[in-house]
């Protein structure tokens, strides 16, 4: 395998890229889901905020980059919710496309929602936002993690269950 070149630390330009596209994402989502009242924002954002410590708890603490800047910006932040793992357990987890459904809820939730919504009273605004959202989670969120995040990242290299997952094309 050709290694490209990696980061010690990323620059800060992108995990900031990386958190305000998923912040971006959840307000979108929180924005939408307001739509059957407050509290549904509410309780979405407090999922999301629980899906992102699941990855930290999860994966972080195993992380080459615990500690460091990351791609993805919860590199610094994990030592305050987590000690440190081993590197080498990060490379020997199994995981599948199950183990993300989490992660994916974060964008499921509120398009169900939006489509419900639709469904009872058409919005321009709420389809608007919910193309928006789409387009966010499922393209801008693969676009920074294979342009910028995943291709510069040392963890690949010792071992990725995710990286691997979603470039088994790539890797063939």
């Amino acid at each position: 395998m050709i290694k490209s070149k990696s980061y010690e630390d990323f620059p800060l330009w992108i995990p900031f890229i990386a958190i305000f596209v998923s912040l971006i994402g959840y307000s979108i989502g929180a924005i939408i889901l307001s739509g059957f009242g407050i509290i549904f924002s509410i309780l979405y954002l407090i999922y999301c905020l629980g899906a992102e410590l699941l990855v930290i708890l999860r994966s972080c603490k195993d992380c080459w980059y615990y500690g460091r800047i990351c791609g993805l910006g919860k590199g610094k932040i994990a030592p305050l919710f987590v000690k440190k793992g081993d590197t080498e357990k990060f490379a020997d987890r199994d995981i599948s496309m199950i183990h993300m459904i989490p992660d994916f809820m974060v964008v499921i939730i509120p398009l169900l929602g939006g489509v419900i919504l639709l469904i009872l009273d058409f919005s321009i605004v709420i389809l608007f936002l919910m193309i928006i959202l789409a387009v966010l989670f499922f393209g801008g969120t693969a676009f920074i993690r294979g342009t910028f995040a995943c291709k510069y990242c040392k963890q690949k290299y010792i071992g990725c269950p995710a990286y691997t997952i979603f470039n088994k094309k790539k890797q063939k």
